[in-house]
């Protein structure tokens, strides 16, 4: 079968096409057909090698995907062969099949397509995570998001106007910030041609900002934290821009704010009953047509060099996916 392998820490352009053995089922394990992964932006540090964990070449990139069960190992109850599901795994999603545990899928509805399934594991996932069991977002606050218009950023500009707050979108050119207006978001502003903190300062008419969403960092983080409300709560969840801030510690106790870190990947191995139920509530949402999961991009395994480009130059306004 097809596999998109990364055999040495590099860029996009190195990644090769090849043919491997396909996988077999252990105990536990189903095998799903690929109908579509989703990559994200911390597929491009995983290749470079710059991610916080460095898996051993050759493997594959992606982590989120959706497809269908064509094999199962002994021991399995839950699923059967011909199921439809998402999952997601630390990465190797970008081939034709996968083996995984069970434990790691959820079945999807007959009639939430393959390509909209395959990017809300993670991106929502990680985003709902972040408001709902750190921040505890409430109705009528106010929530400002970075990056609005990349994949998690879309996610919490849709899920913060479910959960009642005023979205404030906070990207780098009016495209993007029209983007995020359309999902949802209840004002903009351009960072690259505004002063953040006082945009944000100005748009809550001086009282700041209550949570503050930031998987971007570099040189956004400080002038965010300094714009936050009395009490306010501040999300770490990526660094998109490159750099890992280094935030006064004087700001944090001058505001009486709390800095929280959002690390999804640990959270549903210690609360898999909480990502469960948080998973089912997005399911339920998106069916609704409440998410848009929406799609950028879909790109054949042979492009995806070009996909991975396009996430690293921060062109992509939501999802893009690999069709394998």
């Amino acid at each position: 079968m097809k596999a998109l392998l990364c055999t040495r820490y590099g860029k996009p352009d190195d990644l090769e096409l090849a043919d491997i053995a396909e996988p077999q089922a252990r105990p536990g394990e189903a095998i799903v057909k690929i109908h579509a992964a989703a990559l994200n932006f911390f597929d491009t540090l995983i290749i470079a090698g710059k991610y916080q964990f460095k898996p051993e070449p050759p493997f594959s990139p992606a982590a989120e995907f959706a497809g269908e069960i064509v094999g199962l190992g002994s021991g399995v109850t839950s699923f059967k062969v011909g199921d439809r599901v998402l999952g997601y795994m630390t990465y190797g999603a970008a081939r034709e099949r996968v083996a995984l545990s069970t434990d790691k899928l959820t079945k999807i509805p007959d009639t939430l397509d393959f390509d909209r399934a395959a990017g809300i594991c993670i991106t929502y996932g990680t985003t709902f995570h972040a408001l709902k069991d750190r921040a505890a977002l409430k109705k009528d606050e106010s929530l400002a998001v970075l990056g609005a218009a990349g994949g998690v950023g879309l996610a919490a500009v849709e899920l913060g106007k479910i959960m009642g707050a005023r979205v404030i979108a906070c990207a780098s050119s009016d495209d993007k910030l029209a983007f995020a207006r359309k999902h949802g978001a209840d004002v903009g502003i351009n960072y690259s041609s505004d002063d953040l903190k006082e945009a944000l300062r100005r748009v809550t008419d001086g009282r700041g900002v209550d949570v503050i969403y930031d998987p971007v960092g570099g040189p956004y983080t400080e002038p965010a934290l300094r714009s936050i409300a009395w009490h306010g709560r501040f999300l770490v969840v990526g660094f998109a821009a490159g750099d890992i801030p280094k935030v006064p510690l004087n700001l944090v106790l001058l505001k009486g704010c709390d800095v929280l870190g959002v690390f999804w990947g640990s959270f549903i191995e210690r609360d898999p009953a909480g990502h469960r139920a948080n998973t089912e509530q997005l399911l339920a949402w998106c069916m609704e047509g409440k998410l848009s999961s929406h799609v950028h991009a879909v790109y054949p395994l042979a492009r995806a060099k070009e996909a991975l480009k396009a996430i690293a130059a921060r062109q992509v306004m939501g999802k893009v996916l690999l069709r394998p």
